[in-house]
């Protein structure tokens, strides 16, 4: 397992798959107390990158706008910016 640092770098894909392996080892409850307050540690900081990713996902989402016939006309972003 990497260094709690690179969390940061992590891409999405990346940071779920770990945080679902760790969630795996956790849930299996075949890890020592040491490890699994580590892994629930690593854990956190992985979800919040995710959440993180996510918001900034969110943000750059385009909502299309319809014109007067009911048709795509364009899009604006999702925010309203």
């Amino acid at each position: 397992m990497a260094d709690a640092a690179d969390v940061n770098t992590l891409s999405f894909e990346k940071a779920l798959a770990e945080l679902e392996e760790i969630v795996g080892k956790l849930e299996g409850g075949n890890v020592p107390l040491e490890e699994s307050i580590t892994l629930y540690a690593r854990g956190e900081a992985l979800k919040a990158r995710c959440d993180a990713l996510l918001k900034d996902a969110e943000a750059r989402v385009e909502k299309i706008t319809l014109g007067a016939d009911g048709k795509p006309a364009g899009t604006v972003p999702l925010d309203g910016e």
